[in-house]
């Protein structure tokens, strides 16, 4: 039995008011409960606060009013909080979209940001807006998604449309790679997955004639075990690891080969609907410190970019200039970054702004009055701990 309590206290009976939902995100679940937590104290509106995670994560569902277990291999908990605040595990093995989909009728919920799993929803976006449920997925199509999250298809998409965007060349085995070494070596060059996160299976090549690298710096062949935050690796070596390597033998991953743009890399939290960018804030890294404001030219690149892909809801996107200054995309991730709390210093909260609008407590944010809002910042992001039960069901 998994009897977990909800520090809120509040009742799961509040069936007769609005309720949003956040599904299972990748980092910033606890963060964008936090900012609703606060923005119905702001706007004293009692809507219902709704969290789920396939984990027991009791450091995420205390900032909701209500947390659910999402289905996984293990048992569905419903972790609800009234008056007792105990609740026993319930199992399920229904398919996640479609528990949440029952318990979000029950909620009467009325809008929901998917998180991490996305396109499960997606591909059952009529039954959400059948239940009066805005779906918010980061997109507005299954084929839209995908497109996103296979990065190959995404850079020729743009091009397609004229969208600045770095160069890609896809490669699923060495001969291919040599190949295009032996084509674009002329130039600073870097590596990563089609698909992925977190910059898993980013490096930086070093330069290395017998690889067909003529240009860049020559990296240390200690150098990338070492400082491996600086994801830097000699291309003899990326070579000989990926050739010889098991893990791609059993599971092929294809790749890109990209020339490593030197400019600065931004990232872009944007608030928008069906290809329109409703708000937006954009942001740099120097060391350990964010600089958080609204540029313009990084924005001259992203709008034009969701419209494009039909972006909606809460998506983050990076770009990164090139030599000449000019801003390139590299990404969108079609839900909230890791780094979205940010946001709330520069005196704009993006997940007070969409979700206020989504829940009707205000009118359609527009980009410009919203631009003129931000007060550039500059922020550290400083480690927590919380202390937490053990979860005996695992």
């Amino acid at each position: 039995m998994n009897n977990q309590t909800n520090s809120n206290g509040n009742s799961n009976h509040q069936t007769d008011i609005a309720a949003a939902w956040l599904a299972e995100g990748q980092s910033s679940q606890r963060d964008m409960l936090a900012s609703l937590q606060a923005l119905k104290v702001q706007s004293n509106t009692p809507f219902h606060i709704i969290a789920s995670h396939r984990h027991d994560r009791p450091e995420i569902f205390e900032f909701a009013d209500s947390a659910y277990r999402e289905p996984s291999n293990a048992a569905v908990s419903d972790t609800d909080s009234d008056d007792q605040a105990m609740f026993e595990s319930a199992v399920s093995i229904e398919p996640r979209w479609q528990f949440v989909l029952e318990q979000a009728k029950q909620k009467k919920v009325k809008v929901l940001l998917t998180g991490r799993n996305g396109i499960d929803y997606e591909a059952h976006r009529e039954l959400f807006s059948g239940a009066g449920i805005r779906l918010l997925t980061g997109a507005t199509s299954v084929a839209a998604l995908e497109t996103i999250d296979d990065k190959f298809a995404f850079m020729q998409q743009c091009h397609e449309h004229n969208i600045p965007v770095a160069d890609a060349w896809r490669f699923d085995n060495v001969t291919e790679l040599k190949a295009l070494l032996a084509e674009h070596g002329h130039q600073p060059l870097c590596v990563k997955p089609v698909t992925g996160i977190f910059a898993q299976g980013f490096w930086r090549l070093g330069k290395d004639k017998e690889a067909g690298q003529e240009i860049g710096e020559q990296y240390d062949s200690f150098e990338h075990l070492y400082f491996t935050e600086e994801k830097k690796i000699n291309t003899a070596q990326f070579i000989h690891a990926y050739a010889n390597s098991v893990m791609v033998h059993e599971r092929p991953i294809p790749m890109l080969l990209m020339p490593y743009l030197s400019g600065q890399e931004y990232s872009i939290d944007v608030v928008c609907e069906y290809g329109e960018v409703l708000a937006a804030v954009t942001r740099y890294k120097t060391g350990k410190i964010q600089h958080i404001g609204y540029e313009q030219s990084v924005m001259d690149v992203v709008i034009p970019l969701i419209k494009v892909f039909g972006c909606d809801g809460i998506v983050s996107v990076q770009t990164k200039a090139d030599d000449d200054g000019q801003h390139r995309v590299l990404e969108i991730n079609s839900r909230p970054s890791g780094g979205i709390d940010y946001t709330t210093h520069s005196g704009v909260d993006l997940t007070q702004v969409g979700f206020a609008y989504w829940l009707g407590l205000s009118d359609k944010p527009k980009l410009a009055d919203s631009a003129q809002k931000i007060v550039p910042c500059q922020v550290r992001s400083i480690m927590v701990s919380v202390k937490i039960e053990e979860d005996i069901t695992e």
